[in-house]
């Protein structure tokens, strides 16, 4: 439960045996305010009798603000069975049982020794408990009744049109998906074949950024998520990626990639140039720095499949990455590092990192500024570098103060395995200076810039 809000109104309104010496009814309550106005306080659910418990509207509501007079001074939390001292204060029940059973014999809020330690419940707080949390529960609940309504007849009305009042009524699905559980149970549990049958070869972009914009909203089960990677609808999600707005490119990389959290998941299924190409342009955007981190996200996960990684290559990713880096924020940082990495594993890739002039200064200057993880994935492709042209690269990193970061890695606590592949590539950078010039390079004069 959320911390409670005081009220502004700078006071509470008393109740019987709560502090202040007032009487606090049901007609007070709600003419002052403190039940929210509405009528009458009745204490029982859906206009058929039923008793609603009070705990679970507790639960089910989870306020932010609930008026201070209803909450435990103890626990800090909603009473549901207030029950009041000698002293005039009022506890939960279990609450003030459990002080007393620990040995004090003293009043938790005024520290005042009880000459009295019986308890007698407050049925006016609790009434009042009762009708303020009953009327907020029933209210949510036809509130909720309404959505689910609303999205049930929206999905109706799917069947039945076409054209501008498709798009009209995608988006007001949209809508309620984006802000209301209720709807998005709605539609998984009747709706999710509907809209998926609207993505094809033939789909419009109005219509397919709305259906991807639902779509990104549920929890997909796998015979739902298998009837989206067929290659039409596929396709028209890079179309999107491409074209559309920044909420629908986002939305199609987050759809995308809840594909790939399936087994079945086949990796021809991004084997596509033209995916690639559009993620690039995402990262690269920067109008929309959110599209970074969802575009970077996305090449990630695609990066786990070897078989893309050339094809990664081939679109020129590796040095578009490598200038990125300085503008880049740490989560950003963190894959795009692991992307690099990734690609640093193959021969095409070390070849793309050598012939890329920033590779090492940039790449240098991550060393033990970001992560652990970060100063890993770095020093792996300074590794694969100067590995594949000692002489110059090694010269290169020598140069850029990679010497100096070295040594701070290998006397840093970081992982064991990070200070022995630092003192392997220090022990390469070496080799083309005398032992007077490497250790001048090595120290910290240039270093943490």
């Amino acid at each position: 439960m959320p911390m409670f809000q005081h009220s502004k109104r700078g006071g509470v309104v008393g109740f019987d045996g709560g502090g202040d010496g007032h009487v606090l009814d049901l007609d007070t309550a709600v003419k002052d305010g403190v039940l929210g106005g509405g009528g009458g306080g009745g204490v029982v659910g859906g206009g058929i009798g039923e008793k609603l418990d009070l705990k679970k509207m507790i639960e089910d509501l989870d306020l932010p603000e609930i008026p201070s007079v209803f909450i435990c001074p103890i626990s800090l939390e909603p009473m549901q069975d207030p029950v009041t001292l000698c002293t005039g204060q009022t506890y939960e029940r279990s609450n003030i049982l459990k002080w007393f059973n620990l040995g004090h014999l003293t009043c938790p809020t005024t520290m005042q020794e009880l000459w009295d330690d019986s308890v007698t419940p407050n049925k006016t707080l609790y009434h009042l408990i009762y009708s303020w949390f009953s009327q907020k529960y029933l209210l949510m609940k036809k509130r909720s009744e309404d959505v689910q309504g609303q999205a049930s007849e929206l999905l109706e009305t799917l069947k039945k049109v076409k054209g501008q009042a498709r798009v009209h009524a995608l988006k007001e699905l949209h809508q309620l998906v984006a802000a209301h559980a209720t709807a998005r149970k709605t539609v998984e549990e009747g709706g999710v074949a509907l809209i998926s049958a609207l993505l094809g070869p033939f789909t419009s972009h109005a219509v397919g950024s709305e259906v991807i914009g639902i779509l990104v909203n549920l929890t997909l089960d796998s015979e739902s998520k298998a009837n989206l990677m067929q290659p039409a609808k596929i396709s028209l999600m890079v179309d999107l990626l491409n074209e559309g707005s920044i909420e629908t490119k986002m939305n199609s990389t987050r759809l995308i990639e809840m594909l790939m959290e399936e087994k079945d998941f086949r990796s021809e299924i991004v084997s596509s140039h033209s995916l690639l190409v559009g993620l690039m342009r995402l990262v690269k955007d920067k109008r929309h720095p959110n599209g970074s981190l969802s575009g970077l996200t996305l090449l990630r996960t695609i990066c786990l499949h070897k078989e893309v990684r050339n094809l990664f290559v081939s679109i020129g990713a590796i040095p578009q990455l490598v200038e990125l880096l300085p503008a880049l924020n740490p989560d950003c940082l963190e894959s795009a590092l692991f992307i690099l990495d990734a690609l640093s594993s193959l021969p095409e890739g070390r070849l793309a990192f050598k012939d890329c002039p920033n590779t090492i200064p940039n790449t240098v200057r991550l060393l033990m500024r970001v992560s652990e993880s970060c100063t890993q994935y770095a020093l792996s492709i300074l590794w694969s570098v100067c590995k594949l042209a000692p002489e110059e690269c090694s010269s290169i990193a020598v140069e850029a103060g990679l010497a100096a970061k070295l040594l701070l890695v290998i006397q840093s606590g970081c992982n064991p395995v990070l200070k022995q592949r630092s003192a392997e590539l220090l022990k390469l950078c070496s080799l083309n200076y005398t032992d007077t010039i490497f250790i001048s390079k090595c120290k910290l004069t240039k270093t943490i810039q």
